[in-house]
């Protein structure tokens, strides 16, 4: 199928990036947690700040994109993988298509204001992150981490439950955990010269960084089932375990992790442990 001129649909989807929706699955938790799966208002308000939070997502990465074109194209990754950079998109039909995505998002603020709320802190941040955070030391990560907790506020908001404080540091310690991840693969496998920000990092120190914050999220996490007093969701703490053991190994046996989102959708082990984690939270809570 072709656009007009000469833009291949596919070329755009690309640009979009709708393989990373898959992190807004965060933005579903809540509905999980707080028991609203079985109300179908509540989902559809759930999916519906999932949907526009998918839009706000891409709107982002494009964004970026536009900004790193230059950079992108010195990446041995970036240089073939990003449309902008290996130029089978141009910055205008990029703009274009940004324009279009915000457009969806204003009108988004007629469906849920309270929503698009937390959705427009989330643009702004990614915006600062563009021009600024990104290129600050520890700011750059936990402004990628900031982005996830935001994700989980959103699905509280759409459905009117409060975000329990448990699922917040969870959350914020799991997505710490990532970045410096792939914060450590970036300077494994393309040196710092890649991106800016890793020239103030190495491998030792971002190796402690996700340490810490996969030691934190383990901790969170089981404070937040002894919590919920459910003892059938004590079953999921192994298979937190697991996952993190099973993505670490990822990184440094079969060298990724510098897209998580890659690791998540392909690594049959740990999609078949977050699949059974889910599986075992719906039994729990049902």
């Amino acid at each position: 199928m072709k656009l007009p001129f000469n833009i291949r649909l596919p070329e755009l989807l690309r640009l979009a990036r709708p393989k990373q929706w898959v992190k807004n699955g965060f933005v579903l938790a809540p509905l999980i947690f707080a028991r609203e799966f079985r109300d179908m208002v509540a989902v559809a308000q759930a999916f519906g700040a999932f949907g526009l939070f998918c839009v706000a997502s891409s709107a982002t990465y494009i964004l970026n994109d536009l900004r790193d074109i230059e950079r992108d194209r010195s990446h041995p990754v970036k240089s073939w993988s990003r449309p902008l950079a290996a130029g089978t998109v141009k910055p205008a039909t990029a703009i274009a298509l940004l324009v279009a995505l915000y457009a969806v998002l204003v009108a988004g603020v007629v469906w849920s204001p309270k929503t698009m709320a937390v959705i427009g802190a989330y643009l702004v941040l990614n915006y600062a992150y563009s021009f600024w955070l990104k290129h600050q030391p520890v700011l750059d990560i936990f402004s990628v981490a900031s982005g996830f907790v935001l994700r989980i506020y959103a699905g509280a908001v759409a459905i009117a439950v409060p975000v329990s404080n448990w699922m917040a540091i969870t959350t914020l310690c799991l997505a710490l955990y990532l970045a410096a991840i792939k914060r450590r693969q970036e300077l494994a496998t393309a040196g710092s010269g890649s991106r800016e920000v890793l020239q103030r990092y190495s491998v030792a120190l971002v190796d402690r960084y996700a340490e810490i914050s996969a030691v934190g999220a383990l901790i969170f996490y089981s404070l937040f089932v002894m919590s919920a007093n459910n003892d059938r969701l004590g079953f999921t703490i192994p298979l937190v375990i697991f996952g993190l053991f099973r993505y670490w190994y990822v990184v440094e046996t079969l060298e990724g992790g510098e897209s998580p989102t890659d690791v998540a959708v392909t690594d049959k082990p740990l999609i078949a442990a977050v699949g059974l984690w889910l599986g075992v939270c719906l039994y729990a809570l049902a």
